[in-house]
């Protein structure tokens, strides 16, 4: 619109890149940088024959997000422990709609681990595709491929997504109540409690990257899960505070530690036990969810 610096365009799209690069790179700190990049960019070009902002900002951003998956790819090789997204608070930032819905499967942390075994290629397409509706014309130019080849990487991309994504149960109102139930058992000690709520071939994968106390290998089956949870429930916590929030689509624990963020814990549910439960540790993934 007339009148509008180059300021005001980048920023009436922040919201957009943003979200782009973290589904991308899993990581809003690196979301954040991708982002800063694509600004200066904007800012040093040359800007009178862009005729749609959003689209030029989206391949910038793209371009520069998939340059930095790969070179993180290599590093987390050497990654010590499972690798986890970094958690980040979603809140209602879209009302309630298949919007919505579509935008926080995507951000969710059983997707965003499946995305991770996708080439970046692939990764891009899906993000834009099916996270924002981009047309397959669009993507094409974004990556510099012909349509045909980003309708195989799309095709190829949501299968490989509905393959290895678990089916969990999606109803928030559920999970927050099992989040509930989970942190009053194993903080008042009910060990029966918290195994009743427990499927029998439950999964905990916890990051650390080695910076922190967490399982360095995936844990299975209720008896095992449980009896690490209730033990690590037990030991204290210097000025422990628990808040429950929305955390990558969902209900989210949140443990801070004399005022600062120690741990994240996220579940998955179906059929009204919890199926997985998520643990993060490292501090360099929890910086950014502030007290």
């Amino acid at each position: 619109m007339p009148g509008e610096t180059a300021t005001d365009v980048f920023e009436a799209h922040r919201s957009v890149l943003t979200g782009v690069a973290y589904r991308m790179l899993g990581r809003f700190t690196d979301a954040e940088d991708v982002v800063q990049e694509a600004w200066l960019r904007w800012t040093a070009e040359d800007r009178a024959d862009v005729r749609e902002p959003r689209g030029y900002l989206v391949r910038v951003t793209t371009r520069l997000a998939i340059d930095r998956l790969r070179q993180a790819q290599s590093r987390r090789e050497s990654y010590v422990g499972p690798w986890l997204p970094e958690p980040i608070a979603t809140g209602h930032t879209v009302p309630d709609s298949a919007e919505r819905a579509e935008l926080t499967e995507s951000v969710s942390f059983a997707v965003l681990v499946v995305l991770e075994s996708l080439s970046p290629l692939e990764r891009a397409v899906f993000v834009l595709r099916e996270a924002f509706g981009f047309p397959y014309g669009e993507i094409a130019t974004t990556l510099d491929r012909s349509e045909a080849a980003v309708r195989q990487l799309a095709g190829r991309a949501r299968r490989h997504v509905d393959e290895r994504t678990p089916r969990y149960d999606v109803d928030p109102a559920e999970r927050r109540d099992l989040t509930e139930r989970f942190l009053a058992a194993a903080s008042g000690g009910d060990f029966d409690a918290l195994i009743d709520m427990l499927a029998p071939d439950v999964r905990l994968v916890g990051d650390s990257g080695g910076k922190a106390k967490a399982p360095l290998r995936v844990m299975e089956s209720a008896d095992k899960v449980g009896r690490f949870l209730f033990a690590v429930a037990q030991q204290p916590v210097p000025g422990a505070e628990f808040r429950i929030l929305e955390l990558n689509g969902a209900p989210g624990l949140l443990v801070l530690s004399d005022g600062k963020p120690d741990t994240v814990v996220q579940i998955e549910v179906r059929h009204g036990r919890i199926q997985c439960v998520y643990i993060v540790r490292n501090p360099d993934k929890l910086a950014a969810l502030k007290a």
